[in-house]
């Protein structure tokens, strides 16, 4: 106790119960004395509070610390493993989102003078799928399609005859329904569809024992062209609209966007990312950092609106990653819809297995992730939902080791 109220408590006069028990009575020294039990109280209440807020503010130091020491240790482990896949031209934006908080990095140029930001937009190649099995499973969840319905229930001009109409939605998501073209594997062809050559094309294809709807997994971007069609047709709207009100309005992903129709549909006939998004989208680079189309750059083999590739912002992406971590508020039926498209069922070999769009890789952790590659454009999202980790990659210039790092980064910061 200090000096002070010690030769306070010393000098205090004695008072009636009937005086006012908050009196103070000023003893010869001129210090002002308790004059009852009640005023000891409060002094002794007063130190409470002085050392309660002395324990608070040191405590606020120390957690300012593991803060900053945590961004510290975050940014040393990104900057560690990005660098293998920098190159002088091109770059690439990094989200990770670990201990309930989300960090953004940058390295590089989006073009011949602006820098990549966190802001600017990205090709996301087939990463665009793990968006697509979203709004599946959260479509099956709420009862409105069943994921083992035939895709022909859907799109009807396949109901006409052919193995395609053993086909399933879960199969299509999963990449194994044994339906496979040319255009999804190099040597890449020349000959392109328009839907109705796309249908007739669906029609015409046979099983065989290496393609047997159910049995093996072989990657297939034509199969998710028919999982575009059959949503369209089940809830009677665009593709991109369905996208938009199930996914990117509920999740506040401004920048995120698939194309749109053009004023020019037989230039464009995949339609065009949206002048507004594609001002800020970056340029895209080969290999060797040859520029390849403008920035919002479109490709593909299927010449109809609704099959061009998605862009987006790493800032959109991080909320992506964070709702498919579970910790959105206010998400809950689509973050379980999520959680069931991360689910591995098909094993594929070496202890990976496929799920919808998904890949899921078991080890001593379990890493869910995706890879996206054009041949200006490198994408990947991964996460390990046991530690709440994740991380996305997004870089313009094809062929980047994305999913490698990805993979490293994650792995690093699970086991700090």
């Amino acid at each position: 106790m200090p000096a002070e109220l010690c030769k306070a408590c010393e000098g205090v006069k004695k008072v009636r119960a009937g005086d006012n028990a908050s009196k103070l009575i000023a003893a010869d020294d001129g210090y002002a004395r308790p004059t009852t039990k009640a005023d000891l109280m409060s002094i002794r209440f007063s130190k409470r509070l002085f050392t309660g807020a002395l324990i608070g503010s040191l405590t606020m130091v120390m957690v300012g610390m593991a803060r900053a020491e945590l961004d510290d240790d975050v940014a040393r482990t990104v900057d560690q493993h990005i660098r293998s896949v920098l190159r002088e031209t091109g770059g690439v934006a990094v989200a990770v989102r670990a201990n309930g908080r989300t960090w953004f990095f940058n390295y590089g140029m989006a073009d011949g003078s602006q820098p990549i930001t966190s802001d600017v937009l990205f090709n996301l190649g087939s990463v665009g799928k793990v968006f697509d099995t979203s709004i599946l499973a959260l479509a099956d969840q709420q009862g409105e399609l069943d994921l083992d319905d035939p895709v022909a229930k859907y799109v009807v001009e396949l109901q006409q005859r052919g193995d395609v109409r053993r086909i399933t939605l879960r199969q299509l998501a999963t990449y194994t329904s044994g339906f496979v073209l040319p255009q999804d594997h190099p040597p890449w062809p020349e000959k392109t569809f328009t839907l109705p050559e796309f249908i007739a094309t669906l029609n015409a294809w046979t099983s065989d024992k290496d393609h047997e709807p159910g049995k093996q997994m072989v990657y297939s971007h034509a199969g998710f062209v028919l999982l575009h069609l059959a949503l369209e047709r089940r809830f009677g709207v665009p593709f991109h609209e369905l996208m938009t009100q199930r996914l990117f309005k509920p999740l506040g992903l401004r920048s995120t966007t698939l194309p749109m129709a053009s004023a020019d549909a037989k230039l464009n006939p995949r339609g065009e990312i949206p002048e507004a998004l594609a001002r800020h989208a970056v340029q895209g680079y080969s290999e060797d950092g040859t520029p390849i189309g403008a920035p919002g750059n479109l490709q593909g083999y299927y010449h109809w609106l609704e099959t061009g590739q998605m862009y987006a912002s790493a800032r959109d992406m991080a909320v992506f990653l964070t709702a498919n971590l579970g910790e959105l508020p206010d998400h809950a039926a689509l973050q379980e819809a999520m959680r069931r498209a991360q689910q591995g069922a098909f094993p594929t070999g070496d202890g990976v297995y496929q799920a919808l769009a998904w890949e899921v890789r078991k080890g001593d952790e379990t890493i869910v992730d995706k890879y996206g590659g054009m041949n200006n454009a490198s994408a990947y999202i991964g996460l390990i939902p046991e530690r709440k980790v994740g991380v996305v990659i997004l870089g313009n210039r094809g062929s980047m080791a994305v999913s490698e790092v990805g993979r490293r980064i994650i792995l690093s910061l699970a086991r700090r």
